[in-house]
């Protein structure tokens, strides 16, 4: 029997199957509300069989969004939008998730076929971004951003609370904090971000008080029954790999203490120029099995996960729990169809909808269209 078409079960939540569609950033929100165009993505998504559709990173305040574009959930008003996403997700069989986000110094950004730079300072969309210490990314976003104070800090993981409420009330039964990439509390962790000499920066220790004490503070919010997951970098592929997954690992393992029920493992891109093995299918894989072990939490990871037997043989082998599988699916939202094919899954028509299955049985079957096509 195929691993990546077993159930998989957390907390009070249970999978159909373990493939994944991640946070996919749309860039088509307006004032941080949903609107048609997400009403119709993500349901696709969940009705293509989906185990979990996690929504795209979601600005827990005005200045935590990537670009204007972004969704958010500082505010009560969007929830109505939101919640009827989670709804659809629900209804087509898939289980909703969400990803809270603060893109610290690389937020105020241009569309990604915009120009995917900062937007200019003087542009009436533009804002200041935040981080832990006055150091540009660099490359296409080399703004200084402004170095936090300990208000801003206080107030940034209020506003991580806040939003998780509000997933709560949209009915999201997933929740995802997005700790990786570059973003806000990645950079907090990284020394490449934080020259820091206050209590939140300089030592592993006041490096990782920011992630820990925003994970504690949503911990109190987050119903205990349902799933509360973070996803962060692991690895920067800067030369110093060992020593950062390993300090990576211990951190996991407080976020483990500290209430988190599952870790998605990406890469930290925090700093530009580094040399991330993007030819090899599936690379972090046994990176994520390392953490899983280590760490004592079951894990996930995406980049370069779409070929049916990677996805199946991590599985197997106990790297990953569950796969996230992105670009795949935006080119065909019914892609966890064509994996079941693929592994040859008995009777793979379970994954559709019973409208979808039926057409194509038909079709299987009789080998034409019917007369009532």
């Amino acid at each position: 029997m195929s691993q990546l078409f077993t159930p998989f079960t957390l907390k009070d939540v249970t999978l159909r199957n373990r493939a994944v569609v991640p946070p996919m950033c749309q860039y088509s929100a307006v004032d941080g509300y949903t609107n048609d165009w997400h009403q119709v993505h993500y349901p696709g998504m969940a009705r293509g069989g989906a185990g979990l559709v996690i929504v795209e990173a979601t600005g827990v305040s005005p200045d935590g969004r990537i670009t204007p574009g972004c969704t958010g959930l500082w505010e009560d008003g969007q929830i109505e939008g939101l919640a009827k996403i989670a709804a659809s997700i629900k209804e087509a069989g898939s289980v909703p998730g969400i990803q809270i986000a603060h893109a610290g110094r690389k937020a105020s950004a241009n569309k990604p076929w915009e120009g995917d730079d900062h937007l200019p300072e003087n542009d009436p969309n533009a804002w200041q971004p935040i981080a832990p210490s006055p150091i540009a990314f660099g490359e296409n976003l080399p703004r200084v951003p402004q170095e936090m104070t300990i208000e801003d800090i206080e107030r940034v993981k209020q506003a991580y609370v806040d939003a998780a409420r509000r997933a709560v009330e949209a009915g999201f039964e997933w929740l995802e904090l997005h700790f990786a990439h570059g973003y806000l509390a990645q950079s907090f962790f990284s020394p490449h971000s934080n020259q820091r000499t206050d209590d939140y920066g300089g030592s592993f220790d006041n490096r990782a008080r920011f992630p820990l004490e925003t994970l504690r503070a949503v911990r109190e919010v987050w119903p205990e029954n349902l799933p509360l997951t973070a996803r962060m970098g692991v690895i920067e592929y800067d030369g110093r790999d060992e020593e950062t997954v390993a300090e990576s690992i211990e951190l996991v393992k407080r976020f483990r203490e500290s209430g988190l029920d599952f870790f998605n493992v990406s890469i930290n891109f925090v700093i530009p120029d580094t040399e991330i093995p993007w030819s090899t299918p599936a690379f972090l894989g046994p990176i994520a099995g390392r953490v899983r072990r280590e760490a004592g939490i079951p894990v996930a990871s995406a980049w370069g996960m779409a070929d049916s037997h990677d996805a199946e043989r991590l599985i197997a082998e106990g790297n990953l729990d569950l796969v996230m599988i992105g670009r795949a699916h935006l080119a065909n939202p019914h892609y966890v169809y064509q994996l079941a094919h693929e592994l040859k899954v008995e009777n793979p028509d379970w994954v559709l909808p019973a409208p979808y299955a039926h057409w194509l049985a038909r079709y299987q079957g009789a080998g034409k269209p019917s007369a009532e096509s």
